[in-house]
């Protein structure tokens, strides 16, 4: 077994931290169980680039119960928890390649180890992995089942390449399950967003003008987390329609140029490039702190910040002090995914959901393997269904049925007023 990880003897910590994690996912842990049963994915390898986290770790042992042959990286440089990669190694005999903040060589080099495997199914959080497979290996795309994405982000990237014609492989989007972006984008994003926030800098947050660039699924929770701390919260939206339900939500609506020169906190989460850029930074009172809620770290413009204030003062872990000119600016994270950078990412209550769907598109994959052409797909709704009632089940929540004159009611057109 291969493997490059910070230390295994932190082995015994992150094995802890995987069996908490464990508890606060029974959907997982029923497909876990069941994996284990019936193998659907004996001798299948599948290579995964996602972040090294307790819950991930919990996906892979579900995965490979189910036979398959693991091999795992992170998928951003500075989500990784160093214990939990060592417990994959040692106690659960997974091949992965992650070091909490490595740099972007390293990053590369796990990607490219990771492909080496020769994957007939690839997992991705940000589409790193599929896009490296499609310019570097395209000769292993034709033995392959699939891909699966879990990110917003990810998702926006393989439609553009299914657009392009240059999608060679049919991939199933996760995030567009109803059991992952319902929860996972709103639940988990808010309030680990606000988690990480409050961890880089113990601030207060009543009162604040807490600015969320970003107003879909994950930029909504973050909000929603933020007001519920007591700040006022201001949305930045280009899409009319998200910036009027913002504005119906009880937040206000501003450009960006309006929002720079009033907000105290900064969270982007679009999804895109340059979306806090250094006019509006320059435009920022003292003392504005800037953080990054979406996947990839372009959507501050960190370079140009960096060039403007080119000697930055690390005052906190991951707070970094930017002086520019009389006034000072505060980066949280060095503009990566600030729950994951400074927090420990989504709770796992949460992630049970998503992972789940993960798990199931795996099996999906190999089940039609020769069905399914090179487009995006999303899970089928029976299967997200069964992750809901699922769920349901396992928080002892209630869920009502239908009678058969109700059912009847709702495909028939003749009964009427």
């Amino acid at each position: 077994m291969n493997y490059d990880i910070r230390d295994l003897k932190l082995a015994p910590a992150g094995k802890l931290k995987i069996a908490w994690a464990a508890r606060q996912m029974p959907v997982l842990q029923l497909i876990k169980d069941r994996f284990s049963r019936e193998k659907p994915l004996q001798g299948i390898r599948l290579g995964a680039c996602l972040h090294v986290t307790s819950e991930t770790a919990n996906l892979m042992a579900a995965l490979k119960l189910g036979g398959a042959k693991i091999s795992l990286c992170a998928s951003n440089p500075l989500s990784t928890q160093d214990s939990v990669a060592a417990s994959l190694v040692k106690d659960f005999g997974i091949s992965t390649y992650a070091i909490k903040a490595e740099n972007s060589k390293t990053y590369y080099r796990h990607l490219a180890a990771v492909l080496a495997t020769k994957p007939q199914i690839t997992m991705d959080d940000g589409a790193d992995l599929i896009s490296l497979l499609h310019q570097k290996k395209p000769g292993q795309i034709k033995n392959m089942f699939g891909s699966s994405e879990e990110t917003t982000t990810g998702v926006i990237r393989l439609r553009a390449m299914a657009k392009d014609g240059a999608l060679k492989l049919p991939v199933i989007a996760v995030n567009d399950s109803d059991t992952k972006h319902l929860f996972d984008n709103h639940y988990g994003t808010g309030q680990s967003t606000i988690d990480g926030i409050l961890r880089a800098t113990n601030i207060l947050l009543a009162g604040k003008n807490f600015v969320v660039i970003g107003y879909g699924d994950c930029g909504r929770g973050v909000a929603r987390r933020a007001a519920g701390m007591g700040s006022n919260v201001i949305v930045v939206e280009t899409d009319p329609v998200r910036a009027l339900a913002a504005g119906m939500d009880g937040f206000r609506a501003m450009t960006m140029n309006q929002a720079a020169k009033i907000g105290d906190i900064f969270v982007t989460v679009t999804g895109d490039k340059n979306a806090i850029d250094l006019p509006n930074i320059k435009a920022m009172k003292d003392g504005a702190i800037l953080a990054n809620a979406g996947h990839f770290d372009c959507e501050i413009n960190v370079a140009a910040l960096k060039k403007s204030s080119p000697r930055p003062k690390t005052i906190r872990p991951f707070l970094e002090e930017y002086q520019l000119g009389r006034k000072k600016v505060y980066l949280l994270g060095e503009g990566r995914l600030i729950n994951l950078a400074a927090a420990e990412g989504h709770p796992a209550e949460v992630m049970d959901l998503s992972f789940a769907n993960q798990a199931l598109a795996a099996e999906y994959l190999v089940k039609n393997k020769d069905k399914l052409k090179a487009r995006v797909y999303t899970l089928p709704e029976k299967l997200d269904q069964q992750v809901a009632r699922l769920k349901l089940k396992a928080m002892g929540w209630g869920l009502e049925k239908l009678t058969r004159e109700q059912k009847q009611y709702l495909t028939s057109w003749q009964e009427g007023t």
